[in-house]
């Protein structure tokens, strides 16, 4: 399914809007170019978003159900919530099928692929509506080394865990550049990323000994198209159920340089109580898991600090920057501007080791 053309979202997510479950919908508000012209969740009807998530800054009305969300003239329901396991809920069935009766284009980036499923297939075939699943990649190829040829930098967010701001780093990082006439894209390595951007792929769909093929792919081609490319991160290197994403991503798309993202209001990872490492740990182990392969530091500590009143998110900042010696922000809270132009001067290009460049 192609994902150039303008869209017009309701996005559904009953009873999970308010929760970070609801990245996807949180995330497509606030960065995609197309336009969401409602949000489908009963236990907040009647308000708008930036009543429920204030810093989204969006007069987007919440409404009951599709019925309502059809007055506001929408092209496509977007499923708003990416769950663990990426199943859909049994529950939201009956509003999908509904959309589609309705001739809506349904966006989804659940693992379940809802054009597999008989109902819904049945539902767009007699509408001819359309279902993109986001996370189904394209054909894929094994790593080859073309990533080390790009002449971009590259920049990949990681994180200490997962869902603490990596693709909200990349995105602002990528408008701030832009901002100072570089040519810079934004890479999208997760499903609300492609949404975001129009293209990518869904790293975390990918065959395991395809995936670091993939992020070259991802960085090949996003290369070919700008001077700067950030690439958004995924998972956690401590993460038991997620580090292996985040392993393919650390050396298939090369970087040049790394920008760590964290939330300080964690003390370890969710879901499974590992605690998270130190800031020191986290560079010591993602800078030295790059440096036989190829090189790549910390350039900078991005913070997500929206579980904290001022004081305290100024004084992690504080914190994290005095704990490292590198520039630290929160870009959401205080804007990417600032960090951007510190962090700038390590934008450099990175070359390989001198026994793998010989071997190549």
């Amino acid at each position: 399914m192609s994902s150039a053309k303008r869209r017009r979202y309701a996005i559904l997510a009953p009873g999970t809007f308010a929760q970070g479950r609801a990245k996807t919908a949180h995330g497509v508000i606030a960065y995609s170019g197309d336009e969401t012209v409602a949000v489908i969740d009963p236990d907040h009807a009647g308000r708008r978003v930036r009543d429920v998530v204030p810093y989204l800054n969006s007069d987007v009305p919440i409404v009951a159900g599709l019925p309502e969300a059809l007055r506001h003239a929408p092209t496509s329901l977007l499923v708003g919530v990416a769950p663990q396991g990426g199943a859909l809920p049994e529950a939201w069935r009956g509003e999908i099928v509904a959309a589609l009766d309705a001739g809506l284009e349904v966006v989804s980036g659940l693992h379940q692929t809802l054009a597999d499923d008989p109902e819904f297939a049945a539902a767009a075939r007699a509408r001819e509506a359309a279902i993109w699943d986001v996370r189904v990649p394209p054909p894929v190829r094994l790593f080859s080394g073309l990533a080390y040829d790009v002449a971009a930098r590259i920049v990949l967010t990681v994180g200490s865990d997962c869902a603490v701001g990596k693709m909200t780093t990349a995105l602002e990082l990528t408008r701030a550049a832009r901002a100072r006439g570089i040519r810079a894209r934004f890479a999208a390595t997760g499903q609300t990323g492609i949404m975001i951007a129009g293209s990518g792929i869904a790293i975390d769909r990918v065959i395991c000994d395809f995936a670091s093929g993939a992020a070259e792919q991802i960085v090949v081609e996003a290369g070919a198209h700008a001077d700067l490319v950030f690439v958004e991160g995924q998972g956690g290197i401590n993460h038991p159920a997620f580090a292996a994403v985040t392993l393919a991503l650390l050396y298939g798309a090369a970087p040049d340089a790394l920008v760590l993202v964290h939330e300080p209001a964690r003390t370890v990872i969710e879901q499974f109580e590992t605690p998270l490492l130190s800031y020191r740990a986290l560079i010591r182990t993602y800078e030295g898991l790059c440096a036989s392969v190829k090189p790549a530091n910390v350039i900078g500590i991005a913070l997500n600090t929206r579980r904290l009143d001022g004081a305290a998110a100024r004084a992690a900042v504080a914190r994290a920057g005095e704990e490292t010696g590198l520039p630290a922000a929160d870009l959401v809270r205080s804007g990417a501007d600032a960090f951007y132009d510190a962090i700038a001067p390590a934008l450099q290009k990175k070359t390989l080791p001198v026994a793998r460049t010989a071997a190549r």
